[in-house]
């Protein structure tokens, strides 16, 4: 009975809890003055764990059993916010948060169209006179200044509470909440996942123009350990690099943005003259700006400028619109700081730059924080300056610079930095003895950089690979099977080997690369890292692809193995090769090339001297030497074990080569001159996109048979490959002289975000246009000049007209994928062509 009374008492307990009400708390928080959405706001009920964060829409949810609390809003950049709310009244509230300096006040937004117009607008022309006066107290009018940076980058997975803890993906690794910290912004645990540090000295001199940065000390930890570490900093300084609000267009995520003090900027951002406040006991105004079109690359934000005649900015405080056409990037805040030398001249004294990075919606995300320092500013060039202006690099970093103590850093580093911020390295250790873990960070490193480390720890001493190459086909060869690797610093840092061999089963040989290079600069990783100075031989006897030459890519790539014509343009070579290649800091290098060459025939390429006997020709023979000239000023690039990929194709790069060989001498059969040359750069138009343009030009001056001839280069396959005609057969045109052109312009998303509902897909329009001019002349034509041998069948002369093909495509396609149509425009009536075809490629760009 009495066990009976219980159950009936629970039962009735249970039954109650619902009768207490549960309310709903929704609502909207936006900037009071720009009336932009924000993000990513803490938003909970004061002494209490309810509550939660804003979406990308600012607009947030959640449930109360409470008849009266304390709600709280706060957000970086912004005054915090606090009201008593009564939910079972108040169930949508709009609340627009003031930046710090503004009294707080509740706004009700409605919806309305306003009527803004930049004719007789004061906020107009205030800004154009700062536009006019924005080089005025620059440091850079200064002879020379230096200053001490300190720069802590730090990536966290947001929101790593206790239950995300017990998911399945962090469940075996319980000590992380060791290493949880609380944002400063959010309120909510993260976890740091990477962190990199950086103490230095920048140098400027105005005459001749020339910037340094001395490194005392960087150090680096972390998830993305698993990548090229120079490879990295050299895409975290493109992606969140230093800001200058001062300059046109501001870098960011390898994307230009329109400055608010842009030249342009009346015509791109809505300027509104808010109010007057105080900072740091000088008057200051806030001009709040707004892009025309949210899509577009622009900011939302607030200028505090001093009201008397120097129009001094003391703060920056800005953000993407919720709206902007940029992947990957959910949300991201910058502020900057600034005071005066004593003479008045403007300093920067510290910036912020908080980035919320997200693959998917929905998914878990990345939180990135970037913090920047500036002190002990100096107009008098010192010893250490001087000395800095006579070294070659731009980053002077001695090898001392990655080995500093925790002792050396507790005592140089700022104060207000958290321990669990600079502790990841420790953290990375521990999770390192996890075998789940530990093999899982090894088979990604693979997939990533498509080498496999031998032996499997932090130094390897010889990478297998590329495993993307390990097995491939070709008309010639059949099924074809390749390995190869090569060494790294860790085993000698100034002697370096790599190579491969390769089987093809329908002919049946082996092919193969070997190659010693000596450095005469001591590496860190890898042998191609920046600058070479190294003298390397090498031989080389495969198979070749005439007309096809991938410049990103290795020609046994798997994904080029399905073609959409019949690769049965190949013939054998094989080449001895004795390089001497000399990089500089300023972007200008050489190479010196010593080469023994012989092209041998194949069924499918047969060599028939154009005679009476139609002679076979089994080989041919060159001995050759080379020169290239290369200058690429401020070139920035990926860097991996094999290949350097560009990371900024804003620097200009320039080309001259010249080959010659002459008979009799060392076995060569032709007198041979060959010189081609180059140009390529990206071209920005601040809001309405880029474009690439790459200009080439050659020419052979003597009488040669057609495997010397200039073959342009035809992409057989269905991927769009830079450099290369998509609708151009292999061997389709043999000249001796050309000049083509290949230009791409990427709109951003300029037309399509425009459009209403088109422009909620953040599709991005992509415009081509390649070409060449051709000419063969008599001396190099079989039909009128003895001794060559026969062209291939279906090879052509060019006439007068160049040839071109022109596209239209969609980038940022589910944000990976690119598609292009491309048309044929001249040429069209050639046998056995394609006249127009879609084409694809991964393209994941911010």
């Amino acid at each position: 009975m009495k066990l009976a009374k219980t159950v009936l008492w629970i039962m009735l307990v249970c039954a109650a809890l619902p009768l207490k009400a549960q309310y709903t708390l929704r609502g909207t928080v936006t900037d009071s003055l720009t009336k932009e959405p924000l993000p990513y706001t803490s938003v909970y009920l004061k002494g209490t764990t309810e509550g939660g964060m804003t979406d990308n829409e600012g607009h947030f949810r959640f449930t109360t059993r409470r008849t009266q609390a304390q709600l709280t809003v706060s957000a970086v950049g912004y005054n915090e916010y606090t009201r008593t709310i009564r939910p079972a009244t108040q169930s949508e509230l709009h609340i627009a948060l003031s930046p710090a300096t503004y009294a707080l006040q509740e706004v009700v937004v409605k919806p309305h169209r306003e009527h803004y117009s930049k004719k007789n607008n004061p906020a107009v022309e205030f800004v154009r006179r700062m536009i006019d006066h924005r080089d005025d107290y620059s440091p850079d009018e200064q002879d020379y200044w230096q200053r001490d940076r300190y720069e802590k980058t730090t990536f966290f997975i947001n929101n790593f509470d206790s239950l995300k803890s017990q998911k399945w993906i962090y469940r075996k690794f319980d000590f992380l909440t060791d290493y949880v910290d609380t944002s400063a912004v959010s309120g909510k645990p993260m976890l740091a996942v990477s962190n990199r540090e950086l103490l230095a000295t920048d140098y400027y001199r105005r005459s001749p123009h020339t910037e340094k940065q001395a490194v005392r000390a960087r150090r680096q930890a972390g998830v993305d350990e698993m990548l090229s570490q120079q490879g990295m900093e050299q895409a975290i300084s493109v992606t969140m690099t230093d800001v200058d609000i001062y300059r046109n267009n501001i870098t960011l995520f390898t994307n230009k943005f329109v400055s608010p003090l842009s030249q342009m900027g009346p015509s791109f951002y809505k300027y509104y003259l808010a109010d007057t406040l105080d900072i740091g006991g000088q008057p200051c105004v806030d001009l709040t700006f707004v892009p025309f079109n949210s899509e577009s690359f622009g900011f939302t934000g607030h200028l505090y400028v001093s009201l008397d005649s120097t129009y001094f900015v003391h703060r920056v405080q800005m953000n993407f619109p919720r709206k902007i056409n940029l992947n990957f990037v959910d949300g991201m805040t910058l502020e900057q700081n600034f005071d005066r030398a004593p003479e008045g001249t403007r300093q920067l004294t510290d910036e912020t730059i908080l980035t919320e990075f997200k693959l998917t919606e929905g998914s878990d995300g990345i939180y990135a924080k970037r913090q920047v320092s500036y002190t002990n500013y100096r107009y008098t060039p010192t010893p250490e300056g001087l000395a800095a202006f006579e070294r070659p690099e731009k980053v002077i970093e001695p090898r001392e610079a990655a080995a500093r103590t925790d002792q050396y850093w507790a005592q140089n580093r700022p104060a207000g930095i958290s321990p669990k911020e600079t502790s990841v390295d420790q953290m990375m250790a521990r999770l390192r003895t996890y075998p789940a873990y530990y093999w899982t960070e090894k088979i990604l490193k693979i997939l990533f950089t498509g080498y496999v480390p031998l032996p499997r720890d932090h130094s390897p001493l010889f990478y297998y690979g590329p495993v993307n190459t390990s097995i491939n086909g070709n008309t010639l060869e059949g099924v074809r099977i390749r390995a190869g690797g090569m060494t790294t610093a860790w085993l000698h840092p100034h002697l370096f080997a790599r190579g491969y061999m390769a089987y093809g089963f329908k002919d049946q040989r082996v092919k193969g690369l070997a190659e010693l290079e000596y450095s005469f600069n001591e590496k860190k990783e890898y042998a191609n890292e920046f600058p070479i100075h190294s003298l390397k031989l090498s031989y080389y006897s495969d198979v070749n692809q005439y007309g096809q030459n991938y410049l990103y890519t290795s020609k046994d790539n798997v994904f080029l193995a399905l073609k959409r014509k019949k690769d049965d343009r190949i013939g054998y070579q094989q080449k001895a090769e004795l390089t001497y290649r000399h990089e500089y800091h300023s972007g200008f290098s050489y190479q010196l090339i010593a080469r023994l060459r012989r092209d041998e025939s194949s069924y499918l390429i047969p060599f028939i001297r154009q005679d009476e006997n139609h002679t076979y020709v089994p080989s041919i023979a060159n001995s050759e030497l080379e020169l290239k000239l290369r200058y690429a000023p401020g070139e920035k690039f990926f860097q991996t074990q094999w290949n350097r990929f560009p990371v900024s194709l804003d620097a200009p790069v320039f080309s001259l080569s010249h080959t010659m060989a002459a008979k009799g001498i060392l076995g060569s059969d032709y007198n041979y001159q060959y010189t081609e040359a180059g140009f390529q750069k990206r071209f920005w138009f601040s809001a309405f996109g880029y474009t690439d343009v790459i200009l080439k030009a050659g020419k052979v001056w003597n009488k040669v048979p057609f495997p010397l001839l200039i073959i342009p280069n035809a992409n057989l396959s269905y991927t769009i490959q830079p450099e290369s005609f998509s609708l151009m057969n292999a061997m389709e045109f043999l000249n001796d002289e050309y000049a083509s052109w290949d230009v791409t312009y990427y709109l951003n998303g300029w037309l399509f975000n425009r459009i209403p509902l088109l422009k909620k897909l953040q599709w991005r329009e992509v415009l081509s246009c390649r070409g060449m001019y051709g000419r063969l002349s008599d001396r190099n034509n079989p039909a009128c000049s003895e001794g060559l041998f026969q062209f291939p069948a279906g090879s052509h002369l060019m006439g007068s007209k160049p040839y071109v093909e022109v596209g239209a495509g969609i980038e940022n396609i589910l944000k990976v994928l690119r598609l292009d149509y491309v048309w044929r425009l001249t040429y069209r009536d050639l046998p056995g062509i394609d006249r127009s075809g879609l084409r694809i490629s991964l393209h994941m760009t911010f």
